[in-house]
Parts: structure tokens; C-alpha cells; sequence
């Protein structure tokens, strides 16, 4: 199980798509879920590093992006006010 969910994180794949290797994805996802939940993977992770920076296996560098995704105007939620009721852009005669 452990292996699986290590692999499902590595690779970045859906959990459906897990190799059958592993068993069934729905168990894998299972233990991980509960995992998860009870704090176990958190020591998990405090363990295995405290292990590997004691062993110098850690390079702690770090590297920030600060490319910026600019969204369309439409692309956000918030309501646009407009002043009247209804904005036509068409003709008034033919809207009619």
C-alpha cells in the first residue's frame, strides 16, 4: 500500500490509474485516506527526514517562480455592475 500511494505521488497520475501492481486503486486510496487523516503520514515524513538530513541526503536549496498566469476578465466571480437593468448591444428596433 505504501509503495502505491509513494508512486501515485512521484508520478502525479489520478488514483484510477494506479498500476494494477498495486491492487486495487480504491484500496490504495483507502489506506491513504486514513493515513492521512489519523496523522501517521505526517510522522512518516518527520522520520524520514530527520533520517535523511541527518545523512546529508537532503539539499535544502530553494527555487521561487514568480511567473504570473493573467486570467481573462470573465474568468473571475465576481458580478460586473452596469448600471441599468439590461444591457442590449444590439438595436433597439430589432431587439424588439
Amino acid at each position: 500500500m505504501v509503495e502505491g500511494i509513494i508512486y501515485r505521488y512521484r508520478t502525479g497520475i489520478a488514483w484510477r490509474d494506479l498500476p494494477d501492481v498495486f491492487g486495487p486503486w480504491q484500496t490504495v486510496w483507502k489506506w491513504h485516506r486514513r493515513m492521512a487523516g489519523d496523522g501517521s503520514w505526517d510522522g512518516v515524513l518527520s522520520a524520514l527526514t530527520a533520517q535523511a538530513d541527518q545523512a546529508n541526503a537532503v539539499d535544502w536549496s530553494l527555487s521561487v517562480d514568480s511567473t504570473i498566469a493573467r486570467a481573462h476578465q470573465h474568468a473571475t466571480n465576481i458580478t460586473r455592475t452596469t448600471g441599468g437593468t439590461v444591457e442590449l448591444h444590439e438595436d433597439r428596433a430589432r431587439a424588439a
